[in-house]
């Protein structure tokens, strides 16, 4: 693995790594050659550390004795961020931290996997950074954001596609996915888009009214 990024350029997005399952080397490459800062959170330092990846900024409440002074040295020079706060996740405070230097954007890797309450977290908090933020968490299996009122991309056909609506999702509809929805809506826990695919090569176009709706566009 590259110990230094290759392409730095304030306008592609930055990259956070937290601390769920690890991704292959080669999404994890890709996803360095074009970061301008690469921000880790404290608890997955040691593994980041392994893979030789030159760290920007080491950020977390660093709770449990972990002391954050060491790698001043090993990755020098890195910016120590404490974000002590206690009601919010690690992962919320590193997209807070970010808007507040600047970026407009943001791929997250290791924020799935390992704890269900955590994946849980980090993939619905995205939420509420709407207006201020454009998050995409990516795995080996899925790459999810959330939808803006209207969107559009072009899709190889069968490319398989779910809509998870974050709480209530009102006048959702869609064209050219296989199972069509036409001013429905999605609620979580009753009804959601999952495991719909691409009817044909081309545009598919999601739109909805009213809630924030998820799209994770699945790999396996």
């Amino acid at each position: 693995m590259s110990s230094h990024h290759i392409v730095r350029d304030d306008q592609e997005p930055a990259l956070i790594i937290a601390n769920g399952a690890s991704c292959s080397f080669e999404l994890l490459g890709q996803l360095l050659e074009w970061s301008p800062i690469v921000v880790v959170l404290d608890n997955a330092i040691e593994r980041v550390l392994q893979l030789d990846i030159k760290v920007d900024v080491l950020l977390g409440d660093f709770d449990d004795n972990f002391n954050p002074e060491i790698y001043k040295e090993k990755q020098f020079p890195i910016e120590i961020v404490h974000t002590p706060d206690q009601n919010k996740t690690d992962l919320e405070k590193a997209f807070e931290y970010l808007i507040e230097k600047g970026h407009h954007a943001v791929n997250v890797i290791w924020a799935t996997g390992k704890r269900a309450d955590h994946t849980i977290s980090n993939i619905t908090n995205i939420v509420r950074f709407r207006n201020t933020l454009k998050i995409v968490i990516l795995d080996d299996h899925s790459k999810i954001f959330l939808l803006p009122y209207k969107f559009e991309k072009w899709y190889p056909k069968n490319t398989p596609i779910s809509l998870i609506p974050i709480g209530k999702v009102e006048g959702i509809t869609t064209q050219n996915l296989f199972y069509p929805l036409h001013n429905e809506q999605l609620s979580i826990g009753y009804r959601t888009g999952s495991s719909n695919h691409v009817a044909q090569d081309g545009i598919v176009k999601i739109e909805h009214t009213d809630g924030d709706l998820l799209l994770m566009e699945c790999f396996d």
